[in-house]
């Protein structure tokens, strides 16, 4: 049973790697980069800090930390060597099938995925704290999106990224429940500053696509 699903996953991989194009080769590898996304975090803490005491907001900032230490960890850590699948970009077997941008292959071992993990652990802990519908709409995109980009790129199976939005869900429910009750009565703070945090991943999204547009004409 488990040989048919890694075989399923395989070809879904094969399916979803299969379909690129020079637009998107720039636009994946951008959005998948941690220093576009640097403006939309400092918005998050600005936010943050406009709503409480500069002790409280520290604290939250700390648990954002934490959570992101505990996600990547157990992903890269500890399940990583654990299950040792090596990434699609690392299997013999898939040699001169798998679509790979510049070359990049990762690391040895890509199950569970530490970049879905990271994003799904945010966003759940996002979600939860400001409770805002927009949002936790633009975050589930952002979760998602960032997913695909790692199949797009060839070094994930779309195995590794379900296993990872679960360890970081879970990473995000369990830190923000910590979270709670030490601070059970910070409110999210107002509706229109949450949703500057939104924006900002919206404009970010934007300028990723322009400057993708962009690089595909200056070559």
């Amino acid at each position: 049973m488990w040989k048919e699903v890694l075989e399923h996953d395989t070809s879904l991989f094969l399916l979803l790697n299969g379909m690129h194009a020079p637009y998107w080769d720039h636009f994946t590898m951008l959005f998948t980069s941690k220093a576009p996304w640097g403006v939309m975090y400092a918005t998050i803490f600005y936010v943050l800090c406009k709503h409480s005491r500069w002790k409280t907001a520290l604290a939250t900032v700390l648990a954002f930390v934490l959570l992101i230490v505990v996600s990547d960890q157990l992903t890269s850590s500890l399940l990583r060597p654990l299950f040792a699948r090596p990434r699609p970009s690392r299997e013999p077997a898939l040699e001169g099938l798998v679509h790979l941008v510049d070359g990049r292959r990762g690391g040895a071992f890509g199950f569970p995925s530490a970049h879905a993990a990271n994003t799904a652990a945010l966003a759940t802990f996002v979600i939860l704290y400001f409770k805002q519908r927009a949002l936790s709409a633009f975050f589930v995109a952002w979760m998602l999106v960032t997913c695909y980009t790692r199949v797009y790129l060839g070094v994930h199976y779309p195995g590794d990224l379900l296993a990872g939005m679960l360890v970081g869900a879970l990473a995000g429910v369990g830190v923000y429940r910590a979270y709670r009750v030490f601070f059970p009565a910070i409110a999210p703070g107002e509706g229109s500053r949450a949703l500057l945090v939104a924006r900002i991943g919206l404009l970010t999204t934007l300028v990723i696509a322009l400057y993708s547009l962009y690089c595909l004409f200056a070559r």
